[in-house]
């Protein structure tokens, strides 16, 4: 079946689960030898998975955010590294389409590359120099005018899904005019090298390795974006990251009752879910994905009702998205290792697994430490107004 060609969401996810539940039984092996799932990403290209958030105007599904993240959630709970990974692209995709920043020609060319041979990009920002780019550091690849072409140098430290990548979005400051631009640069370009540097105890699966620019000469197009010093968009696709952590943690759950249903030690009758502190701890998990859930997909039903102007002033509120889903995430997965104890220490369980990727999230863009200041902030700002308003009101 091709998701393309389903007749409503429900049959869709039907699709989806059926074609993920073989990549729950490779998901162990490819975490023990830090493997890159390349049949999970080959069954995603059959039912044309990566296409479904090209917009509809360039002759794709146009798929929103809330059904982008009912499928990530599918996906992660089946394997969270290739969840993540195919996470980026999908919300890539749908970003480029929603905001129009890129020309016209190219957003045609890449698009259809992605509809007619399910090619896969990445943003290609973080460097060891610079950690994060969302905390502001300036790239130290650079980009050279030569002639018609552009030259460029440099290294990319976590390139998720660099060994089936098909286009890198790469930032590197413009030497000519100090500015960083984005240089879309396909991986047939001489001068590309992967080197294997992905040697991460979370999220193994990933292939994040990092991407070397020797010399790489691409046309002119191939700048496709200046970025703005301080600015910085709502950008609703990076809800995918809460989406993935979601569900390792709904996988957790259900590992965690499955073990209780069948555990029965001989101290007890019965199996251990009969006792009421596992059931204690399963009804904080069940509280703890509820909460999750909601918050999550009514922010992205909001985000799917919204104008560009509304869509402007969602920041904060996706940036707490990400926060508390992601913490609740590792709450959940926490507590459901408690409910299997020393169990869920062993590499037989998929437990430890879950454990190790989901505290991933932490680490993901935007951070606890930067989004909790912009959550003061507004929620000062939002005081402020509400006082003049109400005297105005009073005058």
């Amino acid at each position: 079946m091709d998701l393309t060609t389903a007749k409503t969401f429900e049959e869709s996810l039907h699709i989806l689960t059926n074609t993920v539940a073989s990549f729950s039984e490779r998901a162990a092996q490819n975490d023990l030898e830090g493997r890159f799932p390349f049949e999970n990403f080959a069954d995603l290209r059959k039912i044309n998975y990566p296409s479904l958030t090209v917009p509809k105007e360039y002759g794709g599904q146009g798929i929103s955010l809330y059904e982008l993240l009912r499928y990530q959630e599918v996906i992660s709970k089946a394997d969270g590294s290739t969840g993540l990974s195919i996470g980026w692209h999908m919300g890539i995709i749908q970003d480029l389409g929603e905001t129009d920043r890129w020309k016209d020609s190219v957003l045609k060319s890449l698009f259809d590359d992605v509809k007619e041979n399910g090619a896969l990009i990445n943003n290609c920002a973080t460097e060891k120099q610079t950690g994060s780019p969302t905390r502001g550091g300036k790239p130290a690849t650079t980009s050279k005018k030569e002639g018609r072409h552009w030259v460029i140098n440099g290294r990319k430290t976590f390139t998720t899904m660099a060994p089936v990548l098909d286009y890198f979005n790469v930032t590197a400051v413009i030497k000519e005019t100090e500015e960083i631009g984005c240089f879309l640069i396909p991986k047939s370009k001489a001068g590309v090298e992967i080197e294997e540097t992905w040697d991460s105890v979370a999220m193994k699966s990933t292939g994040s390795h990092d991407l070397i620019l020797n010399d790489v000469k691409v046309e002119e197009d191939a700048l496709v974006e200046i970025l703005e010093p301080g600015q910085k968009r709502a950008s609703g696709w990076l809800l995918h990251i809460p989406a993935c952590y979601l569900g390792i943690a709904q996988a957790a759950q259900d590992y965690a009752i499955s073990f209780a249903k069948e555990y029965s030690p001989n101290s007890i009758n019965g199996p251990i879910i009969e006792l009421p502190n596992v059931k204690q701890k399963i009804g904080q998990i069940e509280l703890e994905l509820v909460r999750a859930r909601h918050f999550l997909y009514s922010v992205a039903k909001k985000w799917d009702e919204s104008n560009e102007d509304e869509r402007s002033k969602m920041t904060p509120e996706l940036g707490a998205v990400k926060v508390a889903v992601t913490n609740s995430a590792v709450t959940i997965v926490d507590l459901a290792m408690r409910v299997a104890g020393a169990h869920s220490l062993s590499e037989k369980t998929p437990l430890q697994r879950y454990y190790r990727d989901v505290r991933a999230g932490l680490h993901n863009p935007p951070m606890d430490d930067m989004i909790l200041p912009l959550l003061a902030e507004s929620a000062i700002e939002n005081q402020t107004l509400e006082k003049n308003l109400s005297e105005q009101v009073i005058k």
